[in-house]
């Protein structure tokens, strides 16, 4: 097997929205472990790093889409994959690298010297904001939503890996697409979500944005 990781830093507080909030507390939730620590589900950040991958090739032009779109489809798989079409790449959960950190907070939980609330509080924070009515400038009546969020300069790892040593092509498409990944989470459209992210590895070809470039360019 390949192994790599990817990087996330938060350059502003984000999401990782689990879709539900807790009753008469906060209305969206962060995705987080039973110790307290947020992260962001491995499925979700393939999906969005496929999404990156298909708009870079969507503005290369007509006659060099195919060759990429197919490395796509090796490389993410495709809907209604099944074993021998599914996708090259497998990726984890993206979580914050401290794994001593982790398992010393596990211990202090199990010793009710710490609580999962006090890992999250430390780690989180809860933003509040309301729909103001565009004519009398007044906010509008229930319209008042609270969310938490991961904490900016937090960064964040996910293990990627791959069954068979992966091609070029590959690499350099997912390398472009991590590069290219600038905004994740609930409001990331609204502001929330900014990050900077990063592929590791040994065997990285070097000038991976000239070669997609000058492939799709041949």
């Amino acid at each position: 097997m390949s192994f790599y990781q990817l990087q996330i830093h938060l350059l502003s507080d984000t999401t990782f929205g689990r879709g539900d909030g807790v009753a008469g507390l906060i209305d969206q939730e962060v995705e987080h472990d039973p110790y307290g620590f947020p992260y962001l589900r491995g499925r979700t950040l393939k999906g969005l790093l496929s999404e990156e991958c298909d708009n870079l090739i969507h503005a290369l032009p007509s006659n060099q889409k195919p060759d990429w779109q197919q490395v796509a489809g090796e490389l993410f798989g495709k809907p209604g994959s099944t074993l021998d079409t599914m996708g090259a790449i497998h990726v984890g959960d993206a979580r914050l690298p401290e794994e001593d950190l982790r398992q010393a907070v596990a211990y202090q939980i199990s010793q009710e010297k710490l609580t999962r609330a006090e890992i999250l509080d430390s780690l989180t924070t809860v933003r509040r904001q309301t729909a103001i009515h565009p004519e009398t400038g007044v906010p509008d009546r229930g319209s008042l939503r609270s969310a938490r969020v991961v904490l900016r300069d937090l960064i964040f790892t996910a293990d990627i890996s791959f069954e068979q040593q992966p091609t070029d092509d590959q690499l350099c498409l997912l390398m472009i697409g991590a590069k290219a990944l600038r905004y994740l989470g609930s409001g990331r459209n609204r502001g929330r979500g900014h990050v900077r992210c990063s592929l590791n590895g040994e065997s990285l070809p070097q000038n991976h944005l000239d070669h997609f470039f000058a492939v799709s360019e041949a």
